[in-house]
């Protein structure tokens, strides 16, 4: 359903309770009775995922999948799939200069992305009480995942004019992804640039920033917003370039003092964050989720621009007993 996606985020930052968007999604596979690699196949079923996430939580969105595996499939890389895990990517399909001349942009609706697309159509239809956000790698995190994770550390510096190639292509492909949500629906998109957390600041401002930035302005308008996901660890170091992307909003993970990283961004900017996926929702306790989502808030709700979420994306086997805590937590904040 379009929206004027400026005045909800408006609305996020000025209002004193502020509901939760945890990065959730794939958890929904449990009480569906279905395994990740059923889900990731059929695009009904991933429309059923999201409604059922937004029937049983009070989120502040629906968010889909945050399968960082799709686009690099389109460009041709080999993914390894099971049943209980997100899927991932298998090896590197690009090592030389020639090799990334040679790079062909693949059409979007190949694959898997076709699914995908069609998923946040159906999911737009149905979920009309909150915004729908599709999920999207970033530029660089796919340029990482063509060349190597490893090598294209190296590469960033032995072989740059090589990893630009691979940059550019890789943006245009996302580009067109991002315009094809918009198309079908979707409000926006949560761009997952993890791999960028790994590189110094002036490497992120070289290699990944530009590529984000020149996204950004090709999708993003009243209608559409892109939120900036970072879960790595050098976040708050290279603060500056991120916020120079002009995404509508950034979401960081639980590597970083969240506290420390508000302290930093202008507080008219939506800042969404970080309570562990993998340590309390996927293997905490409903205690210890309880606690450790009211310590982030405790230390972070001072700051208007703040909405309590998940580090990251949360693991497809995340106890729903965890996660309803979560939520629970989160009211329990607010009611004082």
């Amino acid at each position: 359903m379009k929206r004027d996606m400026r005045i909800w985020l408006k609305d996020l930052l000025e209002a004193p309770v502020k509901k939760a968007m945890p990065i959730l999604s794939f958890p929904a596979i449990q009480p569906m009775g279905v395994t990740v690699r059923e889900l990731i196949s059929d695009s009904g079923l991933q429309a059923k995922a999201m409604e059922l996430v937004a029937e049983r939580t009070d989120a502040a969105a629906s968010v889909s999948l945050m399968d960082l595996s799709v686009e690099a499939e389109c460009f041709g890389s080999a993914i390894h799939v099971t049943d209980g895990e997100v899927p991932t990517v298998v090896g590197s399909i690009v090592s030389t200069e020639e090799e990334a001349r040679a790079l062909e942009i693949p059409a979007v609706g190949s694959c898997r992305t076709g699914l995908y697309i069609d998923a946040i159509k159906n999911a737009a239809e149905h979920i009309t009480d909150r915004p729908v956000f599709a999920g999207v790698i970033g530029p660089f995190s796919l340029a990482a995942r063509l060349l190597d994770v490893t090598e294209i550390m190296i590469d960033c510096y032995e072989e740059p004019d090589m990893v630009h190639t691979v940059l550019e292509k890789a943006a245009s492909f996302i580009t067109d992804y991002c315009k094809a949500y918009k198309e079908a629906g979707a409000n926006g998109v949560m761009m997952a640039e993890p791999v960028t957390g790994l590189l110094s600041p002036a490497l992120a401002e070289e290699f990944s920033a530009p590529y984000v930035k020149k996204i950004v302005e090709a999708v993003q308008d009243d209608t559409f917003l892109v939120i900036y996901h970072n879960c790595g660890g050098s976040t708050i170091s290279m603060i500056d370039s991120i916020l120079d992307t002009g995404s509508a909003a950034y979401h960081f993970g639980n590597a970083i003092d969240m506290a420390e990283m508000l302290s930093h961004v202008p507080e008219d900017i939506v800042v969404m964050g970080n309570v562990d996926p993998a340590g309390e929702l996927r293997n905490g306790t409903p205690k210890s989720v309880r606690e450790a989502t009211l310590k982030v808030m405790e230390s972070c709700c001072g700051h208007k621009n703040f909405v309590i979420s998940s580090g990251c994306d949360i693991p497809p086997l995340s106890p729903w007993e965890n996660i309803d805590a979560f939520f629970k937590a989160v009211r329990e904040f607010y009611a004082g």
